[in-house]
Order: structure tokens, then sequence, then C-alpha cells
């Protein structure tokens, strides 16, 4: 009675109320603990998943480029991935050849079915090759001594020409100069200023990002509206800190899904696939930006 003339009741009431809310929260809180580290197991068995179907690509590649090599058909007689120091050894050799005028032909294919008749007739039966190997540049002579085709990290114009020596712009092969590249994930960035290969400055984040759908709580056109909405504020974020960075030149990597709504502020944008922290992730983007994929035809 002592309680209720002090007006204690309906605070004991209200207190009881409020433990009751927050036993509710707290439970809430574990569920959505439980649910981001479900997403972040799916995630990494995504991708776990993703560089084994890869793998599983390049092999069934591989045994393409045999049966075609068995069956009589042309093959490529080598193949490499270059990175750092040997795309600067595999530059060199091609700089340093020589010959009279209009003796090397050098050609950028943008596309495999792209290939001009000039392509044609340079490479003869081999053509095929290059358009296999599209988007490269290609490179032979008049006297059959050399034939390589060559992705570019940075693709110029399409072009081709014969002249005394051959055609390249290293500037598009390796990094020189001060450039920035930006990895741009729907739920990582990761942005660094580079002199050559040297980097200079880094900003980095992750973003929290709603990776499935609870079966209760709200609907599954409100989850993807909220995940969109999400993702929509993260590459807002991601904009802001790239224009607050001063650089020369900029290159976004990264998701396909989101790395076009930068093409007005990027000199080129590319697809890779980089995992881990931002630091990591940038530095295995940026090792994917630059890596030369070498064929002779």
């Amino acid at each position: 009675m002592l309680d209720r003339l002090l007006g204690r009741a309906a605070l004991k009431e209200r207190v009881a109320d409020l433990e009751e809310e927050k036993r509710h929260l707290e439970r809430q809180l574990d569920a959505e603990q439980e649910r981001r580290s479900e997403a972040a197991t799916a995630r990494q068995r995504a991708e776990a998943e993703t560089n084994r179907l890869e793998d599983r690509v390049t092999e069934l590649e591989d045994r393409v480029e045999r049966l075609q090599a068995s069956e009589g058909g042309p093959t490529y007689r080598a193949e490499e991935r270059l990175t750092g120091e040997r795309v600067a050894e595999i530059l060199n050799r091609l700089e340093s050849f020589e010959t009279e005028r209009e003796g090397v032909f050098t050609a950028y294919v943008a596309d495999e079915s792209d290939l001009t008749e000039s392509v044609r007739e340079a490479f003869g039966d081999r053509a095929s090759l290059v358009a296999g190997a599209a988007p490269c540049l290609a490179v032979t002579d008049d006297a059959g001594l050399l034939s390589a085709c060559l992705s570019v990290p940075v693709p110029p114009e399409p072009f081709a020409s014969w002249d005394d020596h051959v055609r390249l712009d290293r500037s598009r092969f390796e990094p020189t100069g001060e450039y920035a590249v930006a990895l741009v994930r729907s739920d990582l960035f990761a942005l660094g200023v580079y002199d050559g290969r040297e980097r200079t400055a880094f900003h980095g984040f992750d973003s929290e990002l709603k990776s499935q759908h609870s079966k209760g709580g709200f609907s599954q056109s409100r989850f993807e509206r909220l995940r969109d909405q999400q993702i929509e504020n993260h590459v807002e974020r991601c904009r802001a800190t790239i224009e607050a960075v001063d650089h020369e030149t900029l290159y976004v990597v990264g998701e396909r899904s989101v790395i076009h709504e930068f093409t007005d502020l990027a000199a080129l944008t590319q697809s890779v696939d980089a995992t881990g922290d931002p630091e990591d992730a940038l530095a295995d983007a940026v090792r994917s930006l630059w890596t030369v994929r070498l064929r002779v035809p």
C-alpha cells in the first residue's frame, strides 16, 4: 500500500517493462550477430567456390586447346602470365627488335570480332589465335621471326601499322608516374595512391551489408530495398573519399555491379576478384590490374 501511495508501484512496473525490453533487445542483438556470422561464413564459402570454378574454367580451356592441337588446328606455342620485372623484361625484348622500314607489324585488337584484313594478312593461318587472345596487342614481322599477343592493362584505341620497330606504350603495361587505384566492392573500399610501384597513401574501410534475408521480421522486398540503400550509401561514401584524394590518374577496379558508378571519375574501370581486408584486397587488385597475359601464336 505504501508503494502505491508513493507511486513506487508504477515505477516498479516500468522498471520491469524496461528490463523485459532490454532482454528482448539482447535477444535481437544475439540473433543479428549470429546472422552476421552466418553471412560471413556464406561469403567465404562463395569465394572459395568462385576460386574453384575459375580453376575449373582454366583447366577446361587448357583441355580445349590441347584438343584443338591434337586435331591439327593452330594453337598457342607458349602462354605466360607476366607480373613485375617479368613484364619489363618482355617489353625490353620487343622494343629491341628492329628491322628495315615496314618490317614489323603491330596492332591493337579490341575484340575477336574486330579482326581487320591487315591483321589477317599479317598473321595468315594463325589469325584465329589473335582473335582468341583479343583484346590484345598483336605483334609479328614479315619474316615470321616474331609473334606475340599481349593483354594490355590500360588499352589504347585500336590501330594497325607496319614500321621498323614494335609500336607500344610502356605506360599502358606497367605503372609509371603518379596514379591512384580504387578497389570498390559492395561491402568494401580501398584506395591507394602510387608513384610507380611504390604506394604513398592508403584509405580503406568496410561497410555493413545485409547478406541474406531472415525468414522473419520483414519481407523479401523490404530486405532488398534496405540492401540496395546500404550499397548506395556505400558507393556515395567511396565517391566522396576518391574526390577528397589528390591524384593525377584514377583506375577503379572491383565488382562489376558497382564499378560502373565511377566511369566519370576513372581513366579505366576493370572487374577483378580481390578478397581479404581492405589493404590485402587492394594489393591483390593492383597485382591483377598490372598482370599481362602473353600468348605466342
